[in-house]
């Protein structure tokens, strides 16, 4: 059953009241977990964030980078997490476009993440097929209906063609995820980057499953900036399984880039891409890198950073990993459905 949320801001009580009772059912669904309540969670999520959008845009900063606390070197900068702080990350963009943290959750806790993936993916494909599960997997899969003035038919037959699937799809993986960002201190990260409590996007909140020829050969390349527009953005790119060498993983441009390329040229796999050859060129001496990446490890960067797909034919592996967008809510993508964290 999917639920509808299109009461407007004004009908929906107070964005405070909305938190609030966020944060009671997810104290009670850590202590029980229930489908029904991570269901209600989505749609006070979406509520919350409709009211969050609307509120008029702030006159805000970013954090002042802090260059000196950078590693040495012009490549891509890694740090453990305990290192990790806003203004290091500022500082990170602003120089490589990119900031790795190493082990930033617990290598255990990739593993359940995994497990729901699997099991959105496998409900999904039974729904696609018209067979009729258990009860329990429209948990792991369930279109979720946004408020009417978001249409999001084709770019949820996009994301699924491209080894994805929206977080908002499985309210129990939605919940996992959220509460791990939660207690790994994530959200409050966000929060001080951008300078308000973020706000993420159905659209741009993505579960991962990626095998080996995603590419087909061409080039993947691409700035999110390329279609999101003027954003106040931090993208949290988190592996949950071995890749970057027998799994596909992520090529990087490991400096920064302060406009959007030009896309849509010879070798660009959509109007939006950057083809393999402006890639390279935009590189420079910094080179392309393709890190090794574990279970846990986070990768953030802006909506600016050139990265793309590592896929090789003689990778054997699947690749496992969230991404997800976060958006001040000054800065929210007009078209996009957004969900309070």
């Amino acid at each position: 059953m999917e639920e509808s949320v299109a009461a407007k801001p004004e009908e929906s009580g107070s964005v405070e009241g909305l938190f609030e009772e966020i944060d009671i059912l997810s104290r009670q669904n850590r202590a029980a977990r229930d489908p029904q309540t991570e269901r209600r969670l989505l749609g006070l999520r979406h509520r919350a964030g409709l009211q969050l959008t609307y509120r008029p845009a702030a006159d805000l900063s970013y954090p002042a980078p802090d260059f000196d606390r950078l590693p040495n070197g012009s490549g891509l900068p890694e740090i453990a997490p305990g290192e990790l702080t806003p203004g290091l990350l500022r500082a990170a963009i602003l120089r490589s476009g990119c900031l790795l943290i190493r082990g930033f959750l617990d290598p255990g806790q990739a593993t359940p993440l995994v497990d729901g993936i699997d099991r959105a993916f496998e409900a999904r494909e039974q729904r696609a097929s018209g067979a009729s599960g258990a009860s329990a997997d429209s948990v792991y899969y369930e279109a979720f209906k946004a408020d009417p003035r978001f249409d999001l038919t084709d770019e949820r037959l996009f994301v699924s063609s491209g080894a994805g699937l929206w977080s908002a799809d499985s309210p129990g993986v939605m919940f996992d995820m959220l509460d791990a960002f939660e207690r790994s201190g994530l959200r409050q990260l966000a929060t001080e980057y951008l300078g308000e409590r973020p706000a993420v996007s159905v659209n741009k909140c993505t579960l991962r499953r990626v095998r080996p020829g995603i590419g087909e050969g061409k080039s993947m390349w691409h700035q999110d900036g390329a279609f999101l527009g003027e954003v106040r953005a931090l993208n949290a790119w988190l592996s949950l399984s071995h890749c970057g060498d027998v799994a596909p993983g992520l090529d990087l441009v490991p400096r920064r880039i302060d406009h959007v390329l030009p896309t849509g040229t010879e070798g660009a796999l959509f109007d939006w891409s950057v083809s393999q050859a402006l890639a390279e060129e935009a590189a420079g001496d910094a080179g392309i890198t393709r890190p090794i990446f574990e279970p846990g490890d986070l990768l953030l960067f802006d909506e600016l950073c050139l990265h793309s797909t590592a896929d090789e034919p003689e990778m054997p592996n699947t690749r496992y990993a969230i991404e997800c967008w976060f958006f001040g809510p000054s800065g929210f993508p007009a078209d996009y459905a957004p969900l309070a964290v």
